[in-house]
């Protein structure tokens, strides 16, 4: 029979049951615990409607996001769709990690060969359960930016994304996420989770922040 002396849990939601009751049950066996924000997360809760969803956001970002969207029409030939079958997945999964390491140096960091497989297993697992949102949008008939989504349980769950720098002065990434999010509610989805992360387009989007906590449960 093993003796552990420590467990810590990471990751816990604000409105985690483990987080609401797991303190008081162990302090009352004697343990102590030890509880700290690791991190935050954001969400929106969908309307039923774009017009709706833009209603929800503040007038500056409101006012942004149009004109972002009303400069693309004017100035540019483009096109934002999403790939779901698997093989079609797995064939354009090169260009999503491609634009992913192009749109910052810690994401280039990040993707080692490791990470690369997991990525593309994970993508095709998803895939075939019919979970699976990876998103593309074109200028010019060229991906300019690309964003992994998962739906599960009535919500979209941004895992990830990428774009090219080149053409950052169109905010392609954050258009790109727009209209994930725009799919999302076109499709009858009531939730949309940016995950963890603190990213200012977040909330230029609408996400309402909330944090992450760690806690450490030792015996004494």
């Amino acid at each position: 029979e093993q003796d552990y002396r420590t467990l810590r849990l990471d990751s816990l939601r604000y409105d985690s049951p483990t987080l609401e009751h797991l303190p008081d049950m162990a302090r009352n066996q004697g343990y102590s615990v030890e509880i700290e924000e690791e991190d935050v997360t954001s969400g929106i809760e969908l309307p039923g409607t774009w017009d709706d969803y833009l209603m929800v956001l503040n007038k500056k970002d409101r006012h942004e996001l149009r004109r972002k969207l009303r400069r693309m029409d004017a100035q540019t030939d483009w096109k934002w769709y999403s790939v779901t079958d698997p093989a079609q997945a797995a064939e354009r999964l090169g260009e999503f990690i491609s634009l992913m390491r192009q749109s910052r140096p810690d994401k280039d960091e990040f993707m080692t060969p490791e990470r690369e497989g997991f990525f593309h297993n994970v993508t095709q697992r998803m895939a075939e359960l019919g979970q699976l949102q990876l998103y593309f949008l074109e200028m010019e008939g060229k991906a300019v930016a690309t964003s992994l989504c998962f739906d599960y349980s009535g919500s979209r769950l941004l895992y990830n994304s990428g774009y090219d720098p080149e053409y950052g002065y169109y905010s392609v990434g954050l258009l790109l996420n727009a209209m994930c999010l725009k799919d999302a509610i076109d499709q009858g989805l009531t939730y949309f989770d940016f995950l963890r992360g603190p990213e200012p387009y977040k909330a230029h989007l609408g996400g309402e922040q909330r944090n992450l906590y760690k806690m450490v449960v030792k015996k004494n």
